[in-house]
């Protein structure tokens, strides 16, 4: 779940062998960062035969560009693990991963685990563990020390001088905040919507210690490298960035619990490139190719020794950030059932409507 920059047709030069005419084309749906140019080129150079395209996108706009085209259009996609499940039994929008071609054996064993049991539907496996982390909270401990959960953004303390997204994890962590499980309501979609008229309400009121809210990476890195802010809610990886920059700025697993993501690999029901699919996967788990990956998007490997892998800067901010007790606390997010992203829709419109947001 990372900060986006929508690019299209990012293609590298054609090449031609002699015995396949023109290159094949690996169409790669991801996150911005997750695509960096130094790891295309190093794919092309090994594999000469393949070039690399690259749509930059999120979760909404994967399901969206798929549902459209009935699964056509990519090659691989990296839906986070709470997003396939629900969006393969709707629209039929990816096909059975073939585990025998993946190097599953490098693989962070309760990740890859995490990962099967979220998207295995009748016996097959639709995705594939890639990178992790948390979204959170993070602030300038030397202005604002007491930050310690989702409800201090809302503190007078710290009025005018706080932000968050609106989106949907902002409505899970107040929820969170307010003493609830918004994941085991799920399964009582009447229950959980007066959990989220509740969550709407406490951040309409919210409103007045809002400085901004974000839309993406770079403005929220601004205000708080500005100090406009000196709190926020936010992507572990945006805190982590921040960090190397001014070490006052960390990242805070909330005390109930940093809200945890797995992006993963997945292969569209209509895709034309599945060997080439393969080889970017088994590629990018790589070790000297999963620093370079890490180095990009900020997020750690699911691998085993993902964390050893960072480049060192990023080691740094992850060991100011997290106790091993924050780690024991992680909240995976989970399977979002049918209906939920409507109601979660129209709760994020209304705050919108009454916030300005």
């Amino acid at each position: 779940m990372k900060p986006y920059v929508l690019i299209v047709g990012l293609v590298a030069s054609t090449a031609l062998t002699p015995a396949a005419g023109f290159a094949e084309t690996l169409r790669l749906l991801t996150w911005g960062s997750y695509a960096p140019e130094e790891l295309i080129q190093k794919f092309e150079e090994k594999y000469p035969d393949i070039n690399v395209e690259v749509t930059f996108s999120n979760n909404e706009e994967m399901i969206a560009k798929l549902r459209a085209t009935g699964g056509a259009g990519f090659d691989l996609a990296q839906p986070s693990h709470d997003r396939i499940y629900a969006a393969q039994l709707e629209y039929d929008i990816y096909k059975p991963l073939d585990l025998s071609q993946i190097n599953t054996d490098v693989m962070s064993p309760v990740h890859l685990d995490a990962v099967k049991t979220n998207t295995t539907i009748d016996g097959a496996v639709y995705a594939v563990p890639h990178q992790w982390g948390t979204s959170g909270l993070m602030a300038n401990m030397t202005e604002a020390p007491d930050v310690a959960g989702w409800d201090d953004l809302c503190d007078p303390a710290y009025a005018g001088k706080t932000s968050m997204r609106l989106k949907r994890t902002i409505l899970l962590g107040t929820a969170f905040a307010m003493g609830e499980d918004p994941f085991a309501m799920y399964s009582d979609l009447d229950q959980y919507q007066d959990l989220l008229d509740r969550v709407a309400e406490t951040l309409i009121t919210c409103k007045e210690n809002i400085k901004a809210y974000w839309q993406g990476g770079d403005d929220l890195s601004a205000m708080m490298l500005s100090g406009e802010i000196v709190a926020s809610e936010t992507w572990d990886s945006t805190a982590y960035k921040l960090y190397d920059q001014n070490s006052d700025i960390v990242f805070i697993p909330p005390e109930t619990g940093a809200l945890t993501w797995i992006d993963t690999f997945a292969i569209p029901a209509k895709g034309k490139a599945d060997d080439a699919a393969y080889k970017w996967i088994n590629f990018v788990l790589e070790p000297e190719n999963i620093t370079i990956m890490s180095g990009s998007t900020g997020a750690i490997a699911a691998v085993q020794g993902g964390a050893d892998l960072l480049p060192a800067d990023k080691k740094a901010a992850v060991n100011a950030s997290f106790t091993q007790e924050d780690i024991d606390n992680l909240k995976f997010f989970a399977n979002i059932p049918p209906g939920v992203e409507d109601m979660e829709g129209k709760t994020l419109e209304k705050i919108k409507a009454a916030t300005g947001g």
